[in-house]
């Protein structure tokens, strides 16, 4: 059965916009942390300032102008609506590529880069380096729509990812993504080899080589310890949302200042930042994204990918051509050859000197590099 396919268009309701407006106003906030850094969380009185700009200084019209600078989609699946950018290169050569994001980020995430990617020429490179670009909001996440049973993990994103394409109009097509985009992306390689002809990451979940724990480099010792930390102080999120990610979703859902720093916690601690978030993005760039949650009321839709997927999906060796962009301040690193024990077709490896969790958005015109240089070598 065909897709039916429809031009989407962001609005928010005023209504939605003044709800939002009056929870601001009616916050109740905690009492202080007893530190002076992020180490409990996100600090009050930046917390504050943030909600105060969102209240005041925050314009949802002109951002929601600037978000649909891009042509979007929604594709109708059958169980799921799927919400995507749909762009299309200008160059006959361009290839389809699948760009996907995860938690706690969104299609906001690709917006600094789309137009490098569809249209190199314009932007300091090759015509042969083109793509047509779909970046599709995970079900649950954004504008699409939010599942109605369980069994929405990143095996069937995948398969869905598949279908997306081809109703598209791409029968063949490369991916990239990072975070759960990286998990569904790889899985996409595993189980679509052939319309899927390589794929690009930037989190690759690769455990160590046991065979060379004695002998380890000092990038891989970093890794270890990175994990280490993440397991110890920064995994508290993962726990809930995998485990009880309904009873997440009341607080969440009913209070934009908690929304705001159930998410801005993570940009801050998984962003080579220096510390604090806004030395690398505007916080019209942080809200764009939170609005991402807080307008579709996807606090609980979303927290349920963890539910279904963390620490369950398919860990199989992949031989589709692969490459992997490490940048230091990911969250979880690895090391070339830890990788190729799982990305057996591993054809680029490049470890960058900048940047974290959030590529697109942190090192865009790095990213930009990285993506063409990948899947230049898949031609």
């Amino acid at each position: 059965m065909t897709a039916a396919i429809t031009p989407f268009r962001i609005h928010v309701d005023d209504a939605v916009l003044a709800d939002l407006h009056r929870r601001l106003d009616n916050t109740r906030w905690p009492d202080h942390e007893t530190v002076d850094d992020w180490s409990q969380g996100l600090p009050l009185a930046y917390a504050r300032e943030l909600c105060d700009y969102w209240r005041h200084g925050y314009d949802w019209r002109a951002r929601e102008a600037r978000l649909n600078r891009f042509a979007q989609v929604m594709v109708h699946l059958g169980d799921v609506d799927i919400h995507a950018i749909h762009v299309r290169s200008p160059h006959p050569q361009a290839r389809p590529l699948v760009m996907t994001h995860g938690w706690p980020g969104s299609i906001v995430e690709f917006h600094k880069v789309i137009d490098a990617l569809v249209d190199p020429v314009a932007h300091g490179g090759r015509a042969e380096d083109a793509f047509h670009l779909v970046c599709p909001s995970l079900p649950g996440y954004g504008f699409s729509s939010k599942p109605r049973q369980s069994g929405w993990g990143v095996e069937r994103i995948a398969d869905t990812w598949m279908r997306l394409m081809a109703e598209l109009g791409y029968p063949h097509f490369l991916a990239q993504g990072g975070d759960w985009g990286s998990l569904v992306t790889t899985m996409i390689g595993a189980r679509h080899a052939g319309p899927c002809r390589g794929i690009h990451v930037t989190m690759p979940v690769v455990g160590p080589d046991k065979d060379t724990l004695g002998a380890m480099t000092d990038q891989e010792k970093a890794a270890l310890a990175a994990l280490e930390r993440y397991r110890s102080v920064g995994s508290g999120y993962s726990t809930q949302q995998a485990t009880r990610p309904q009873t997440l979703a009341y607080g969440l859902a009913d209070s934009p200042s908690g929304q705001a720093a159930w998410i801005v916690e993570k940009f801050q601690d998984w962003m080579d930042c220096d510390g604090h978030p806004e030395t690398v993005l505007t916080r019209d760039e942080l809200l764009d994204n939170v609005m991402l949650y807080w307008v579709t009321n996807a606090a609980g839709s979303s927290a349920r990918l963890y539910w279904e997927s963390f620490a369950k999906a398919s860990r199989e060796p992949l031989s589709l051509p692969s490459g992997i962009s490490m940048f230091p301040k990911e969250i979880f690193r690895t090391s070339r050859r830890w990788a190729e024990r799982r990305y057996t077709g591993l054809r680029y490896w490049n470890e960058l000197p900048r940047g974290g969790h959030f590529a697109a958005m942190e090192q865009p015109e790095v990213f930009v590099r990285e993506v063409r240089a990948c899947f230049d070598t898949m031609r």
